[in-house]
């Protein structure tokens, strides 16, 4: 029991980051139904720029404090990893939009290209160790119990839930939620009766790239280590959640990313951690054959 518990903590830690970069995909799939597959390695570059904001502030401003620190390292992940996202936006898939199909697709994956290999030049290949942070755990369950609760999990899972909350808000009650899903339905018509269509996706970009940002720093944080190649696998992952969840659908991103994130933990724990990525697309492919629009996903209606 105690294993078990265990292994739930530590799923729902994993599936939390993986939720929180499934909103992004999610987002923009909505807004203009697109996937962004640069968006994994958006995802990446938010983890080194958490990294290096978090020694500059350590080494060389001399910050001692953990908490203060890692507040700063989110403000300035989440602004800094917009504006790349933003810049991509304007120059990779904006012209592209009234293309065919395919060609914001196949920009998305020349970006994909282009960061991870500028990231691989500028930072090298090796893996970015960074000091520890947020060490300190609690043993839950009192004698005869070994469930230990690491300070990063909770943060990692509080960060997760206040976040959901603040978008869905976002979407649901304001004017930008509003032009939001207005563009979503139809981008022509919200263009007609006086909505802004191109700020409006450049904003869903900057949001999405934000997440990203937040769950690049609470990557970095829970495992100490950063590589020019995290984009792929945990991007593939994310974008994985989002379909499961039912792409469009914000809680259906992050209930997609917790049950990637608990398939993943427990089929290690109790199998063999050699095919927890095959169990995962496995559980995606029997979802999907029975829910094509996922667990929480509506059924797409053709405009004819």
């Amino acid at each position: 029991m105690d294993n078990f518990l265990q292994q739930l903590i530590n799923g729902l830690t994993l599936g939390s980051i993986y939720g929180l970069i499934a909103i992004g995909y999610t987002m923009v799939y909505g807004i203009i139904g697109m996937i962004n597959f640069a968006h994994g390695d958006v995802f990446m570059l938010s983890a080194f720029i958490a990294l290096l904001v978090f020694l500059f502030l350590t080494q060389i401003l001399g910050v001692t404090s953990l908490p203060v620190a890692f507040i700063i390292v989110l403000i300035c992940g989440m602004a800094l990893t917009s504006i790349w996202n933003w810049a991509i936006e304007r120059i990779a898939y904006r012209p592209l939009r009234g293309s065919f199909r395919l060609a914001p697709l196949i920009s998305a994956i020349g970006m994909s290209t282009f960061l991870s290999n500028f990231v691989q030049i500028v930072q090298g290949p090796r893996n970015k160790p960074m000091p520890p942070m947020f060490t300190d755990i609690i043993h839950v369950g009192g004698a005869g119990h070994d469930i230990v609760l690491q300070y990063r999990q909770i943060v990692i899972m509080v960060v997760t839930v206040a976040l959901l909350g603040g978008f869905w808000w976002l979407v649901q009650k304001t004017a930008l939620g509003r032009a939001q899903r207005a563009t979503e339905q139809d981008s022509k018509m919200a263009a007609l009766i006086g909505v802004d269509v191109d700020r409006t996706i450049s904003i869903t970009f900057v949001i999405g790239a934000a997440l990203a940002a937040v769950a690049g720093a609470l990557y970095m944080m829970y495992y100490g280590v950063v590589s020019f190649s995290d984009g792929f696998l945990p991007g593939v992952k994310a974008f994985t959640a989002a379909v499961l969840g039912g792409i469009g659908s914000l809680p259906g991103a992050v209930l997609g990313g917790l049950t990637i994130g608990l398939i993943e933990v427990f089929w290690a724990a109790y199998f063999s951690s050699d095919y927890k990525d095959v169990a995962a697309f496995s559980i995606l492919a029997i979802t999907l054959i029975f829910m094509p629009s996922g667990i929480l996903g509506r059924p797409e209606i053709e405009k004819v």
